[in-house]
């Protein structure tokens, strides 16, 4: 037949290792190249190369640190306003969400170039104890979110909205 390839299938039929079928070579030949990205990339541990990273989502890079009296998260979020955060607390978990705004603008003699990202970002911390609502504490300075959540022996029924403030 045009277009297809016979290949090999291992199968324990009547005693036979290998049987023969028709496939089509398209698909021969993609499947032979995800199998090809698929090992480059795990075998070699690729990781993004950096001027990728500009075309990359927004992640929040997060810091968890627990204690005998509280949990503390800090937060990177370089670039995002105050008012673009959102923290609370529900479901036994810690949730931090947002939106990065950013513009550039370069005005020179004979050059012009104009730059918007936006991305937003969400990110849930399971929470390995209950905590006390009340005395939940969080500061954003200089692109740090730090939220300090005091363990207790209550657990926070609901939804607790958690206000920021400036550091």
């Amino acid at each position: 037949m045009k277009g297809t390839v016979a290949t090999k299938e291992e199968t324990k039929k009547n005693g036979a290792l290998t049987e023969r079928k028709e496939q089509p070579l398209f698909n021969v030949l993609q499947h032979e190249m995800n199998r090809l990205f698929e090992d480059f990339k795990h075998n070699l541990n690729f990781t993004q190369p950096a001027w990728l990273e500009p075309l990359a989502e927004f992640h929040a890079k997060m810091d968890v640190k627990d204690n005998e009296k509280e949990i503390v998260v800090t937060a990177e979020l370089p670039g995002v306003e105050l008012e673009d955060i959102e923290v609370y607390v529900r479901g036994g978990g810690l949730v931090i969400k947002g939106e990065k705004k950013e513009e550039k603008e370069v005005k020179e003699e004979g050059f012009y170039r104009s730059e918007r990202t936006y991305g937003s970002f969400f990110r849930r911390i399971p929470l390995p104890c209950d905590i006390e609502g009340e005395h939940i504490g969080a500061t954003y300075k200089a692109g740090v979110l730090k939220v300090v959540l005091p363990k207790a022996k209550e657990e926070v029924k609901g939804q607790k909205k958690i206000e920021v403030k400036a550091g």
